[in-house]
């Protein structure tokens, strides 16, 4: 059997982290967890905390300061490769990331082993987003579209954060050289893995926006993904990786 870790990054996440570990060691019983917390105050911490004292399979890293959801990852993969699992699993704290399809995502997974990377996919046939308004759907579908043209990749939701990654790809990444903190930080991971030369694949899923606590959105995260993608274009046009 493949050793799975769920990473899931927090900050101010009390009234989701508990429902969401439950949910995944209910559904996916083998899996471990790691949660990897920038000292939220609310007390996501504490939670989680108490959660590993009585499942050893939920891991806890708790980080003084909020440090960004990019470094959390890189951390986060190192570990898992010292610890070697076969698969790395990105998924949001918020619940808009539903488990029903992870277990879609994982059966992709097992049924074409030779992919290095499943994208849980918003943009896609089959794939949607619930109470987004109109704009914001807009502008996700448009910064998605700018990402194939400028990067070169046929992928069609580069910026989402719920990912199954092989741990033979995470080794062939350098992921010192990974700088994006933001969610330009899923865009420069598939970078990553394209010019790695590993396979990818999208699945549709059903993202639902947050019900408790408030959105890590924000004007230095969405200016960080704008110029590092341009950036990331006019190399691509100079030939540069």
């Amino acid at each position: 059997m493949k050793r799975r870790l769920v990473v899931i990054p927090t900050y101010n996440e009390a009234g989701n982290i508990k429902s969401l570990i439950d949910q995944l060691f209910a559904t996916i019983p083998e899996c471990e967890i790691m949660v990897v917390d920038d000292g939220s105050p609310d007390g996501t911490g504490l939670i989680c905390s108490a959660i590993s004292k009585e499942n050893k399979k939920l891991h806890l890293i708790e980080r003084h300061s909020k440090s960004g959801m990019g470094s959390a990852y890189r951390m986060a993969f190192i570990w898992a490769l010292e610890q070697n699992f076969d698969e790395v699993i990105e998924m949001d704290a918020d619940g808009s990331h539903q488990v029903s399809d992870l277990l879609r995502m994982l059966d992709t997974k097992s049924t074409t082993p030779d992919v290095d990377l499943v994208i849980g996919s918003r943009w896609i046939r089959g794939g949607k987003t619930v109470n987004w308004s109109f704009f914001r759907e807009l502008l996700s579908r448009f910064a998605n579209r700018y990402v194939r043209i400028m990067v070169g990749m046929n992928i069609h939701d580069a910026t989402s954060g719920f990912r199954i990654y092989s741990s033979r790809i995470l080794r062939k990444i350098d992921l010192g050289h990974i700088r994006s903190e933001g969610y330009s930080f899923q865009i420069e991971m598939t970078r990553a893995v394209h010019n790695s030369g590993g396979t990818m694949m999208e699945v549709p899923i059903t993202f639902q926006e947050r019900k408790n606590g408030v959105s890590k959105m924000s004007k230095k995260i969405v200016g960080e993904a704008i110029f590092l993608v341009t950036a990331w274009g006019v190399k691509r046009v100079l030939l540069v990786k």
